[in-house]
């Protein structure tokens, strides 16, 4: 599904990424774990085509992400909060992103009813704006915003940060669904060793911008991940 081949990040001569090959087949449930500074956000930004690579390519579903945008309708993502429009409320906000994606009212209603449990009545009717809610509720709101119109791809950065316990374990149960019911890739950036092992039957380590480790994740997984930042520099 998605395919990074010699890919590389360089700014002012020093290189924050350098990925010579990484395959994330269709439907994998697929972590990206590391310290500050390893290179995650840049080569989440590389395959959002927010940044151009220095050298290589990222092609989703066959498709270079910097030279065209026909992987756009398939794909979707939330970074982080710059990625929502501050002076509209949650319903403005997801029927917006809805007519983007060729869904209607209705489509966008049926599709938000299925997370009330995940809003716990935060989100929806508070006639509140984004930009006043707090960062866990606008992380809520972008989350679900992602995965309006059926996407085949959903990209998250740091989804559990800000969140609060009960909702963490709510959204685990969404990415697990998402990947292994419904054949979602997904794609997870994550401080988290055990969320992130909970919910990615797949985990890659990067460290300097470069993979160092490449796991499947197991009943070791997570005892391995802290191991290695147990014995790593912190960055």
């Amino acid at each position: 599904m998605i395919t990074t081949s010699n890919l590389s990040k360089k700014y002012n001569d020093i290189t924050v990424l350098n990925i010579e090959n990484l395959d994330i087949p269709k439907g994998q449930s697929f972590g990206l774990v590391g310290n500050n500074g390893a290179g995650k956000t840049t080569y989440f930004s590389l395959l959002l085509d927010l940044i151009q690579p220095s050298s290589g390519y990222i092609k989703n579903n066959n498709i270079l992400v910097h030279e065209s945008e026909d992987w756009k309708p398939f794909t979707s993502s939330f970074i982080d909060e710059s990625f929502l429009i501050g002076y509209l409320t949650a319903e403005e906000y997801f029927y917006f992103i809805g007519e983007l994606r060729g869904q209607n009212k209705a489509d966008v209603d049926a599709l938000v009813a299925q997370f009330s449990d995940f809003f716990h009545g935060e989100i929806l009717n508070q006639k509140k704006y984004l930009r006043d809610l707090s960062k866990g509720n606008q992380k809520k709101a972008g989350i679900v915003a992602a995965l309006i119109g059926n996407p085949e791809v959903i990209i998250l950065d740091e989804p559990f940060a800000n969140l609060d316990p009960t909702t963490q374990i709510r959204l685990k149960a969404i990415i697990k669904n998402l990947a292994k019911k419904q054949g979602v890739t997904v794609l997870i950036s994550s401080h988290d060793l055990l969320h992130v092992t909970d919910v990615c039957e797949r985990i890659v380590v990067l460290e300097k911008g470069e993979i160092v480790k490449d796991l499947a994740t197991s009943a070791e997984t997570l005892r391995e991940l802290e191991a290695h930042f147990a014995g790593s520099e912190v960055v």
